[in-house]
């Protein structure tokens, strides 16, 4: 089994760059029409598709491409493009530094409900109208990227920010309202960033609630509001999605990757796996490996 192939810069020919931007015909053409592997970047990535045929695969989770599409992947999540034909729009792709370096602060990043790290990444699906809006975005950013206009990062950071608020703005959940430095933003950052560290060994949602000196009940009340889950529907997520990673993409045994991922028992693991998959971790790695 092979691992799973990470790319660490946004550019493998410059690695000063953090941010890049791609016509997806030309990728196409590129490669040739031939599907890539599955693999993950160090990075965000933005696919603004006009028109699509085929599949996206993110952290094993398959959508049907289609015209007027929006998917947002963030860092260390898997995925994969499966196009029957040729795509056309823009893919994008850009670093913490990018942001840093662009007046983009990271805060604003976290803030949005765009990047779903676990679970589900459905592409964002707009109206017509709203999808050329966002599109125009990325074409003044393509044409900016390949121009030697003066400041041309801090102009390509400006118009980013606009397309991000404008897809945000098209999401069902709530719309949070970027840079506010509120308790319920604040509060959502320290979870996640708990998770993070954490979910290996932890995976009850009063040991997060105490971590962060609030009730069980007001962490799942702000999780829900904010991300559209509760607590522990997040940690199950965060939890599964590592669970299939490492089914698929190491040798590990289902044991050792029951013990790695904080479970007493192996069967334990087994229950929970298939409750939140509904095949057992076995099962899971052979539809996978077929598919």
């Amino acid at each position: 089994m092979n691992t799973v192939k990470t790319y660490q810069e946004v550019n493998s020919k410059n690695q000063n760059m953090s941010f890049g931007i791609s016509r997806m015909q030309d990728i196409y053409k590129k490669h040739g029409g031939a599907v890539d592997e599955p693999h993950r970047h160090d990075y965000y990535t933005v696919l603004i598709i006009s028109k699509a045929k085929g599949q996206h695969k993110i952290d094993f989770n398959t959508y049907d491409l289609s015209d007027r599409q929006i998917y947002f992947v963030a860092p260390g999540q898997v995925h994969q493009m499966i196009e029957t034909e040729m795509s056309t729009g823009f893919a994008m792709t850009f670093s913490n530094q990018f942001l840093v370096e662009n007046s983009i602060s990271l805060s604003f990043i976290d803030g949005l409900n765009l990047f779903q790290n676990y679970g589900q990444s459905p592409p964002l699906v707009p109206e017509a109208n709203q999808f050329d809006t966002i599109y125009n975005f990325a074409a003044n950013i393509f044409e900016l990227f390949n121009s030697d206009a003066v400041m041309k990062y801090l102009s390509i950071g400006a118009f980013l920010k606009l397309l991000l608020i404008e897809c945000n703005n098209v999401c069902t959940i709530n719309p949070i309202y970027f840079d506010l430095n509120t308790p319920s933003n604040n509060l959502i950052k320290a979870f996640k960033n708990a998770v993070d560290h954490n979910y290996r060994k932890e995976h009850s949602t009063t040991y997060y609630a105490n971590e962060l000196h609030i009730t069980p009940d007001h962490l799942n009340r702000i999780v829900k509001e904010k991300i559209g889950k509760t607590a522990k529907e997040y940690i199950q997520a965060r939890i599964t999605t590592e669970a299939k990673r490492l089914l698929y993409f190491t040798d590990e045994p289902s044991k050792e990757i029951a013990y790695e991922l904080g479970f007493s028992e192996p069967a334990n693991f087994s229950a929970f796996f298939k409750k939140q998959t509904t095949l057992s971790p076995s099962k899971f790695k052979k539809s996978e490996i077929k598919s």
